[in-house]
Order: structure tokens, then C-alpha cells, then sequence
């Protein structure tokens, strides 16, 4: 095994490691790491759009659509309010 690389324990060997490290030039992806990216979303793309049973596989949309349907199949009851309708005004003449 190895032996392992003693760290920095000083405010100041931390800075010196830190300047090192802004000293080094910018990560650059390999050649043609975009192209393969785009290629291979490309040929994933098909299997993709399998129409609206597509989006059957995907849970939150299941779960999406079926509180959706909780939410429209009330039985049409409303409960009854606190405050009594209002008058019609056929009643007020009938009243006097």
C-alpha cells in the first residue's frame, strides 16, 4: 500500500496550496466530448417519445393524474352554508 499524502496543517500551507491551485489552467473536456453528448442523446431521443404511455412509466405524473381524479369525482353535494340565502323578492312582497 501506498503511503498517503500528508496534508497541510497551517493557515499559511493552506493558502500556499490554494494559490497553487489557482495557478493551474482551466479544466478542458476531451475532444469531441459535446459531439458524443449530442450523439448519444440523439439515439436515446426515439425510445423517448413512446406516445402517452410514455408518460404512464413516469410516477409523478401517475401520482399527477390521480389526485387530479380525486379532485373531480365530488359527488356533487355541497354542504350547507352558515348564512341562509338571500331573499328572494317575490318573498320580501309576500312578507309585507
Amino acid at each position: 500500500m501506498s503511503k498517503p499524502v500528508p496534508r497541510p496543517g497551517s493557515n499559511e500551507e493552506w493558502d500556499a496550496l490554494l494559490h497553487q491551485l489557482r495557478q493551474l489552467p482551466p479544466a478542458q473536456p476531451q475532444p469531441f466530448f459535446y459531439a458524443r453528448v449530442r450523439a448519444r442523446l440523439a439515439a436515446q431521443e426515439p425510445t423517448a417519445r413512446n406516445g402517452w404511455l410514455g408518460w404512464l412509466r413516469r410516477p409523478a405524473y401517475v401520482a399527477l393524474l390521480g389526485l387530479l381524479g380525486l379532485a373531480m369525482s365530488g359527488d356533487g353535494v355541497v354542504l350547507p352554508s352558515i348564512t341562509p340565502p338571500p331573499a328572494s323578492p317575490v318573498t320580501h312582497l309576500l312578507s309585507h
